[in-house]
């Protein structure tokens, strides 16, 4: 499977196309993946990645709010029927901002939480580097309470197979955090899983089309 990427960097956000069959060949739906727009947690070089903390604090820095006002001031992808989203703060105001100006409703979805990072919770975000040379080592590696790559794959694909299941030719946006979505998009592909961080990384408030 080969897939067409296009990929246009604009200011404070990026666009890239990609095309991914579904089980049967073809996608039901179109998907817009976006990751949250920068974080307080970006802004400290923080990890927060845990509930404990996520669910409640570490929300949208004033980059971030920044970002989304010009992302939805130059909306260029179809307008999204529904909006699903991880269930930490700084994806939660995302999907918040997104929702409000199309007028939708919003849906929490967990599944598209952060990864958890084990014990680096709370940590500098440099440490990501120790656990992404592990995940090309072995993507079902645990080490450090560090969720595994495949792990994250299987309930980020999950959410799409059960959009799949439900509907049909809607446009639908999923808001969530930059690993598990490289990681979905590594999956997508067809490509070995720990493979995920040779991707482009994704940029706070980017999104993605399926």
């Amino acid at each position: 499977m080969i897939p067409n990427n296009l990929f246009q960097s604009r200011v404070c956000y990026e666009t890239m196309s990609n095309t991914f069959p579904g089980a049967d060949g073809a996608w039901r739906n179109r998907y817009l993946l976006m990751r949250h727009g920068h974080s307080q947690a970006n802004q400290e070089g923080r990890i927060i990645s845990s509930p404990a903390l996520g669910l409640t604090g570490f929300g949208l820095s004033s980059q971030g709010h920044a970002q989304l006002d010009q992302l939805l001031a130059d909306w260029r992808w179809a307008r999204p029927r529904r909006i699903l989203h991880s269930d930490f703060l700084r994806t939660a105001e995302t999907a918040e901002r997104v929702a409000t100006h199309f007028g939708l409703a919003l849906t929490v979805e967990p599944r598209l939480r952060e990864r958890h990072f084990g014990e680096l919770e709370g940590q500098s975000d440099a440490r990501y580097a120790e656990v992404w040379a592990l995940d090309a080592q072995d993507p079902t590696l645990r080490q450090g309470g560090v969720e595994a790559v495949a792990e994250v794959a299987a309930r980020m694909r999950a959410v799409i197979d059960e959009m799949e299941a439900r509907h049909r030719d809607e446009t639908i946006l999923l808001v969530s955090h930059g690993d598990p979505l490289q990681i979905l998009l590594t999956a997508l592909e067809g490509r070995a899983l720990s493979l995920h961080r040779e991707r482009e990384p994704l940029a706070p408030a980017s999104i993605t089309s399926l």
